[in-house]
């Protein structure tokens, strides 16, 4: 039998974290704040050191001027994610066991999706009804599931959506889906995303984002642990084999 194994990412130590979740495998998370530093800065500087041995591995002009192009289109996303509020950000690779999705979602037996999760500001109300209000008002959400998480109360919603025009996305429709997750101080949203382009596995990705949520603390975990151990009550960390990680406001 073999025993899950917890791995704390460095991020649950930042002392600005305000939001903990546990990651599952098949997820790679992409540094924001690297992959967009500020011009001029030390970071600027160690992202194009990191570029160097991919420009010069090109085997002409064309190819780098092609990766520079790609790499400026993907921090153009990126930089349009972290405007809306965004603070973390995963690409998802994992193996349809399922069966196969036809060329109209890609790769046969490979499902890709990006995870997010962002802040919004809200009006200050009960957290039941921020909850209810994320899904009423607009945008377009079908599938609307209330529920009592650990963390307190949410809402999971889908939406789809259609890349824009010279976005460098697929142009196929993508599936969202999200988790609305009330802040304790009412006065913030946690909003968990999971988009793709294979929308056959909806109910795939509702479970596994519900996964996601249902390990969502406002509190450090590492706290959580020490107070379980005195005999508060409280949960502990979740045992799976993923990354503890911690997100900031």
């Amino acid at each position: 039998m073999s025993v899950p194994v917890v791995v704390l990412d460095p991020s649950l130590r930042d002392p600005h974290a305000e939001l903990w979740f546990v990651e599952p495998p098949g997820f790679v998370p992409l540094p924001l704040d690297a992959l967009l530093p500020e011009p001029g800065s030390m970071a600027a500087d160690s992202l194009r050191t990191a570029a160097v041995p991919f420009l010069n591995a090109a085997p002409d002009e064309e190819a780098r001027r092609q990766f520079i192009t790609v790499f400026a289109a993907g921090q153009q996303l990126l930089a349009a994610l972290r405007d809306a509020g965004t603070v973390h950000c995963s690409l998802g690779v994992h193996r349809d066991d399922i069966g196969e999705l036809g060329p109209e979602c890609g790769a046969a037996n490979v499902l890709v999706s990006v995870f997010t999760v962002s802040w919004r500001d809200v009006a200050v109300a009960p957290r039941g009804v921020t909850a209810a209000r994320a899904v009423t008002g607009g945008g377009g959400h079908s599938g609307v599931e209330f529920a009592e998480l650990p963390c307190g109360p949410a809402t999971f919603s889908e939406t789809t959506v259609a890349p824009t025009p010279g976005s460098g996305l697929p142009q196929r429709p993508l599936l969202q889906v999200h988790a609305h997750l009330p802040h304790p101080d009412c006065r913030r949203l946690a909003v968990l995303s999971l988009t793709t382009t294979a929308p056959v596995r909806r109910q795939e990705y509702r479970a596994l984002l519900r996964l996601i949520a249902e390990s969502v603390g406002f509190e450090d975990p590492r706290q959580e642990g020490e107070e379980r151990r005195e005999g508060s009550g409280r949960r502990d960390v979740c045992p799976v084999t993923s990354p503890w990680v911690g997100t900031p406001p």
